[in-house]
């Protein structure tokens, strides 16, 4: 059975509406979901982030899928850096994906941020784990460049997709289904 799990963002939760849409959406489609509630979702840490995906998601491989959102494309990067050369998922799509970020205001968000921001990504690494990378962008985030979508183009042959007027992708921002995301993974899993 093909599985797909769900990593969500910073200060976020798995009951987020767009990341609860996609879950009911891959359950009709006879995958088994596991949308992940990340440890101290207020104050992510690379290494707790990091050891939670490896014990939640052990001995992945092509019948695996995975969705991030955000701060949590990062560690599932990290996490990928991590697997033996042999654990290769099926795929893979990241929602507003970033190396760099812009307009954090709050002292305590730059501090929370600072080490996911100067920790390198091992990208050779995480780019062996799957040849099928999705990077879904907003042209109107305000904490991610668009410039960003390059990055992830270069560094992991991602294909790139760029919403219109989706923000951070947040009910905030009034998006409560992505349609992208779920085309993508359903294609990629064929």
């Amino acid at each position: 059975m093909k599985k797909v799990f769900i990593v969500h963002d910073w200060d976020g939760s798995p009951n987020e509406p767009m990341l609860n849409w996609l879950k009911k959406e891959l359950e009709k489609k006879n995958f088994s979901v596991t949308a992940l509630k990340m440890p101290n979702p207020s104050e992510p840490k690379i290494d707790e982030w990091v050891s939670f995906l490896q014990k939640k998601i052990s001995k992945p491989d092509e019948d695996t899928f995975i969705v991030a959102h955000s701060i949590g494309c990062q560690a599932l990067l990290r996490f990928f850096s991590l697997l033996a050369p042999e654990e290769k998922v099926g795929g893979v799509v990241l929602i507003a994906p970033w190396t760099k970020l812009q307009n954090l205001e709050m002292p305590e968000d730059v501090s929370i941020v600072k080490p996911w921001l100067e920790i390198p990504i091992p990208w050779e690494r995480v780019a062996d784990q799957t040849s099928k990378f999705v990077a879904i962008f907003s042209n109107n985030d305000p904490f991610v460049p668009l410039s960003e979508k390059e990055i992830f183009r270069k560094k992991l042959g991602a294909k790139i997709i760029v919403e219109p007027n989706k923000g951070h992708f947040t009910e905030q921002d009034g998006v409560t289904e992505l349609a992208s995301a779920l085309v993508e993974l359903l294609e990629m899993s064929n």
